[in-house]
């Protein structure tokens, strides 16, 4: 169904309709649209058009209300072509800015991100971490936290700083620990984490040959530590903000939100749907059913690509209800991802 095939009278009140419950989360009746939808038609009339955009799947009927509330359907007729979006005000832009324009590390300024979209929006905001094709292994430090534990800092690529924590067959001073880091940083600095992993297979063949305990063990640590680095960067999202779902009348439903909560954490169907994205200009929604996934069929996701140089490395967005203010919400999620590339871009 598109603008064309619905006559002014219809599209007015269809968008009229839309909005109302948008706003307020409640059917709305013919005598509620006559008052408020700015144009002189009778409720029998309205009533006429309202079946009549039932009868097209735009609007339903709940069984408690003599009232409509908006379909799927209705609502993509309505972000398509009878949305007004405004740009946000100089006031949200300056936070904003303000929030995602500093030096802070890029995992910092991506969990701000994933925050702003949540507190602004009064959703759930995600942001996917990068995915890297390349990853380099600048440094590695070993310092020792207890008797059998040791805290491991990797530095990869230019400034991106990890933190680990591995357990070890024996304790290890500080000085055995800085030979086994000097060691590594001295044969594998600049060099991607795969190929490390490859060539410490090898060394670790080498060392058992010679019975060298201490660098065996070295070893096995180094491969503990960036196996948990490299699996780290297959494929992951910040979330923020989940618990502003249950603010939503018709997301209260303890067991939809349970199927969502349990969604958000198995993290799977979240990262293909956002995954869907990546090739996609713009802002890109997906209404109810669209999106694939039962388990948020009564959600809108709304979502936008963030690049660096014009390449995508991530994507980012928000998570709600069917009945989000499209009009405020979609120059939040545009905004934001351009800030937050613009914000990456200046890191590297």
């Amino acid at each position: 169904m598109s603008e064309s095939e619905l006559n002014d009278r219809a599209q007015h009140l269809l968008k009229a309709l839309v909005e109302k419950y948008i706003k307020g989360g409640q059917p709305v009746g013919s005598q509620a649209l006559a008052r408020e939808s700015g144009i002189n038609l009778s409720p029998a009339t309205i009533r006429n058009v309202l079946s009549d955009l039932e009868s097209l799947g735009l609007v339903s009927s709940p069984h408690t209300s003599a009232g409509r509330v908006p379909t799927d359907q209705g609502y993509r007729l309505f972000v398509d072509s009878l949305l007004n979006v405004q740009p946000l005000n100089n006031d949200v832009v300056c936070q904003l800015e303000e929030k995602l324009g500093s030096d802070d590390d890029p995992q910092d300024l991506i969990h701000r991100a994933s925050t702003i979209l949540s507190s602004i929006t009064n959703l759930a905001g995600i942001v996917t971490i990068p995915k890297h094709e390349y990853i380099a292994l600048r440094h590695i430090e070993f310092l020792p936290l207890s008797q059998k534990s040791v805290l491991v800092v990797i530095v990869i690529n230019e400034n991106e700083v990890h933190n680990k924590i591995i357990n070890t067959p024996r304790a290890f001073n500080r000085s055995e620990l800085e030979q086994a880091a000097n060691y590594l940083n001295a044969h594998f600095a600049g060099t991607d984490i795969q190929a490390v992993k490859k060539s410490l297979i090898n060394e670790l063949k080498e060392a058992k040959n010679n019975a060298d305990e201490f660098m065996t063990t070295a070893i096995n640590m180094a491969s503990q530590a960036l196996n948990s680095e490299s699996e780290s960067k297959a494929g992951d999202y910040i979330l923020d903000g989940e618990i502003n779902l249950m603010n939503y009348a018709e997301m209260s439903d303890l067991d939809k939100l349970r199927l969502i909560f349990e969604a958000f954490n198995k993290k799977r169907d979240v990262l293909h749907l956002f995954d869907q994205v990546i090739r996609s200009e713009g802002v890109q929604i997906f209404i109810g059913a669209e999106s694939g996934y039962t388990v948020f069929g009564d959600c809108s996701v709304v979502t936008s690509p963030y690049k660096v140089d014009g390449k995508v490395l991530g994507v980012l967005g928000v998570i709600g209800p069917t009945r989000i203010a499209y009009d405020k919400v979609i120059p939040v999620v545009d905004v934001t991802a351009k800030l937050l590339g613009a914000a990456l871009n200046h890191q590297k």
